[in-house]
């Protein structure tokens, strides 16, 4: 089990949204470099990192301070936000992301994603981010009309490393993860699923430790982690004591 601490990108700036809307943007570090260097001071063994402006522009945006977190740290990294062709996902493993997450793309052109899996399965993840139990895509402006589970089972045969499920209502809302949705969509695929959305206390570090929840990979933390609500060192010890068990 992983807890992974998100490092969003908006104008440079290490900021967390409240539910995916870029106008309600909180600044927590002015240098995300040195945002992601505290964490993995902090004991993180991965960081989750999303450009935010590239998620709507199509394209890479933030992609300068992508560059400096992975400079700066010696940490695996998961990258998502404007990966939408081959020519950028690649372009990203070389420059030392180890994961990249395909989000609008999944819905729009699951070749895609098929094609990039086929490169290296173990370096593409899929990112599904539900509003109202549809799938929202180009930085979660615009809803399709499939759900989480209908995009998930397309590539069960491809091999991706892993899904990102997000509950966008509970994101940057500190009102605990949806676990339900996430345990319910891990337990229909057999593609590893990552919770984010909603993170809040250690509670929800202890409810991820939970029998029910085993299939899941890890968790995302974002506001929780800089408003200081969660004791940092505590939960990585719970996270680690469970790889023992």
């Amino acid at each position: 089990m992983i807890l992974f601490p998100a490092i969003d990108l908006k104008d440079g700036l290490c900021v967390r949204l409240e539910q995916g809307d870029m106008s309600r943007a909180t600044i927590f570090h002015r240098d995300p470099a040195e945002q992601a260097a505290a964490f993995e001071r902090a004991g993180f063994e991965y960081l989750h990192i999303v450009d935010l402006d590239g998620a709507f522009a199509g394209r890479p945006v933030n992609g300068d301070a992508v560059e400096r977190i992975i400079e700066a740290t010696n940490i695996p990294v998961q990258l998502g936000g404007g990966i939408r062709d081959m020519a950028t996902l690649e372009g990203w493993l070389e420059k030392g992301v180890n994961r990249a997450i395909i989000g609008t793309a999944a819905v729009r052109d699951p070749d895609f994603v098929r094609e990039a899996a086929t490169l290296d399965p173990a370096r593409v993840a899929v990112g599904l981010d539900a509003r109202d139990g549809k799938v929202a895509v180009q930085g979660w402006a615009e809803a399709s009309e499939l759900t989480a589970l209908e995009i998930a089972r397309r590539f069960e045969d491809v091999g991706v490393a892993a899904i990102i499920y997000t509950d966008i209502s509970r994101d940057g809302m500190l009102k605990g993860l949806n676990l339900d949705a996430t345990i319910a969509l891990a337990g229909a695929v057999s593609i590893p699923v990552i919770a984010s959305g909603g993170f809040a206390s250690i509670e929800d570090v202890k409810a991820l430790l939970e029998p029910r929840a085993a299939k899941l990979e890890g968790a995302i933390a974002g506001r929780a982690l800089y408003d200081g609500r969660i004791d940092v060192a505590e939960a990585l010890r719970l996270m680690k004591s469970s790889r023992n068990v």
